[in-house]
């Protein structure tokens, strides 16, 4: 990974800056599900992103940070885990012989978030972006590995606990990081993101006045 973890963060907090004066309420259903990459995240408590701001505006900012832990543990698996390194290596390209990938090349912002509307009962749907994805992997599939022996199995796990650790510990440097940049986060959301939020709420607030509403 290229440059510190302060000028990583520096420059992912720049991005998400400058992607904010894009955002606009979404007007169709919301989610009944937490996003379980934003509820309760240190990382958007760091950068003051963790209590009345929408959640697009949250994911937004704690993928392109996940966006700098991910390209460090990678760097960090690749030097140091050599068999995690050639298990994640295997399964990429596995991967990469699938013929659709939902998910693939999306902008940082986008990443995580479920490609599909949630079900709805008595409706179902033609086909989901999920089902296809699932259709592919079924159709590249490939005869399973030979099976890992005691020792193998013991010697992974360890490297899959250390790369965790390295993870948490990187992810505790960047809320440390962060602390740098809420002013100007919090500055942007008052700026950009509430007075949208009550534009909506004042027109939700008319429709309700409205003669004919049904009270």
């Amino acid at each position: 990974m290229e440059g510190s973890i302060e000028a990583r963060v520096s420059h992912e907090v720049d991005r998400w800056l400058q992607w904010l004066p894009r955002w606009r309420p979404g007007t169709h259903r919301g989610r009944v599900r937490l996003c379980q990459k934003c509820f309760g995240s240190p990382i958007l408590a760091a950068a003051g992103l963790d209590v009345d701001v929408p959640h697009p505006v949250q994911h937004a900012f704690s993928m392109r940070m996940k966006g700098i832990i991910d390209a460090a543990v990678d760097d960090y698996t690749a030097r140091n885990l050599p068999m995690l390194h050639r298990e994640i290596r295997l399964a990429e390209e596995r991967k990469a012989k699938r013929h659709y990938r939902a998910g693939e090349g999306l902008d940082p912002e986008f990443r995580g978030l479920e490609l599909d509307p949630e079900p709805v009962p008595d409706q179902p749907f033609l086909f989901t972006l999920t089902g296809l994805e699932a259709d592919a992997a079924a159709e590249a599939a490939e005869p399973a590995p030979r099976p890992f022996t005691p020792e193998e199995k013991d010697a992974l796990r360890e490297e899959v606990r250390l790369a965790d650790e390295f993870a948490k510990q990187l992810g505790r440097r960047i809320c440390v990081e962060l602390a740098q940049h809420r002013r100007r986060i919090g500055n942007a959301v008052e700026r950009l993101v509430e007075p949208q939020v009550a534009e909506l709420l004042a027109d939700l607030e008319r429709e309700l006045d409205a003669p004919g509403w049904p009270g």
